[in-house]
């Protein structure tokens, strides 16, 4: 059976399993395990050396973790994917096989917050250097990569604005320097909403945690490899030249395509050690056999909402991109399936106090930082995801202080609407 043919929500069940098992089992096993036994000393070497595929410890690979990497790359349509232990640990893993000290990425302004920190502190600490583009304009990438840029990086859909990006005309400008785009695609939902590959993209990486989940019950991060990128081109001599890690080892050379994704998981993964646990690995397995199904339902009720909203009077602004109206509703037309999400922002009449009062006022809708999980979540970016920005940066990211982020879940979306409702009168926003 040729994977590569089956259509999504058929390989979100099927990839990854192994058929030929002993057992007969229909699912894939959880392995508890963090080493494995080797045949013979010659073996040991083999795997070591990377002549020979197999598992040796569990921080490098996992019978479990592989099946779910199999599974990620198979939906994506990339060479091979690298599991890890939150989206972060994804995101710190790409950009430092790609990046060293002296060099820079540019990227988006229209970041999640944890990634703006990670970008302006501890990248800078490692001596590499992040570059905020002042718009989402392709040319504004353009203008600030010199000689020492080794990557762009943008969100399919910024969090927690969700503008889309123009994928497209923004990878043509990576392609024309001769330097991969790397798209963080978690609003992607796993590559059914979204698949940037499809669009000149290079490298994915997505937080696992959120839609390939789906419940809110394990971390994860993914790597996902295009094979599509030329780290032949000079400007990569840790990938394409001796490996002082490996006794020379040019992994280009050994792997081809999929040398960037070996070199994430034989490099970052074995020192940074940021590897999830199999049964976390079992979990996402798990999700991935609804993903569609779920995401489905999650965009009809964002819809509702996003109408219930419009014009409410407790309600200043609804940034909604299936609204015509929204700055990037041409965009998720061209590269959202659905031409929508499963998330909407609000901006609330009043000020800081009564938006406080409304989030505190829910009921059913949860008071959390997540998104894409099976019950709607409300977050308040500016006391959690963005709190450690500057205003300069909070203005940049488009955050304000009534501003809400919606994850609509699973629920019948006609009980949220009656939840907002209660929340907004306890909060004062409206009076009878």
């Amino acid at each position: 059976m040729n994977i590569k043919k089956l259509r999504f929500e058929t390989r979100q069940i099927h990839a990854g399993l192994n058929k030929n098992e002993n057992t007969g089992s229909r699912g894939v096993a959880i392995y508890p395990t963090a080493a494995y036994r080797f045949n013979t000393c010659d073996h040991a070497a083999r795997l070591f050396e990377l002549t020979e595929a197999g598992n040796i410890y569990t921080r490098l690979q996992n019978p479990t973790t592989t099946a779910y990497e199999e599974r990620i790359a198979a939906l994506y349509g990339g060479v091979g994917a690298l599991a890890l232990s939150s989206g972060m640990s994804a995101i710190l893993i790409a950009i430092t096989s790609l990046a060293s000290q002296g060099e820079n990425i540019v990227a988006s302004p229209l970041l999640y917050g944890g990634t703006y920190n990670q970008f302006r502190h501890t990248l800078r600490r490692l001596g590499i250097e992040v570059r905020i583009a002042k718009g989402e304009d392709p040319a504004d990438f353009a203008e600030i990569i010199d000689e020492n840029t080794r990557a762009i990086f943008c969100e399919s859909m910024g969090n927690p604005t969700c503008g889309v990006a123009d994928l497209e005309e923004i990878a043509k400008v990576a392609k024309s320097n001769g330097i991969p785009l790397i798209v963080d695609n978690t609003f992607g939902a796993g590559g059914y909403l979204c698949n940037p590959f499809d669009w000149g993209a290079s490298i994915v990486v997505d937080s696992a945690t959120k839609w390939i989940n789906g419940h809110g019950t394990a971390m994860g991060g993914i790597i996902v490899d295009g094979g599509n990128f030329n780290w032949g081109n000079g400007k990569y001599p840790a990938i394409d030249g001796p490996s002082e890690g490996y006794h020379g080892l040019n992994f280009y050379e050994a792997f081809g395509q999929s040398a960037f994704i070996v070199k994430c998981r034989v490099d970052g993964l074995r020192d940074l050690g940021a590897c999830p646990s199999a049964f976390d690995s079992y979990l996402m397995l798990l999700g991935l056999e609804t993903l569609s199904l779920r995401v489905r339902h999650q965009v009809e009720s964002t819809r509702i909402l996003a109408e219930y909203l419009r014009g409410h009077r407790a309600v200043k602004k609804v940034s909604y991109v299936g609204f015509p109206e929204h700055p990037s509703h041409r965009l998720a037309e061209k590269y959202f399936r659905h031409g929508a999400s499963a998330v909407l922002n609000v901006e609330l009449q009043g000020d800081t106090d009564s938006t406080v009062r409304f989030v505190e006022a829910l009921e059913l809708a949860a008071h959390m930082t997540m998104i894409g999980d099976s019950i709607t979540v409300v977050t308040h970016p500016a006391y959690t995801t963005h709190k450690q920005l500057s205003a300069d940066d909070l203005k940049a990211a488009g955050v304000t202080p009534t501003l809400l982020r919606v994850s609509l879940g699973l629920e019948d979306p006609r009980d949220i609407i009656d939840d907002f409702e209660q929340a907004f009168a306890k909060a004062g926003l409206i009076t009878d």
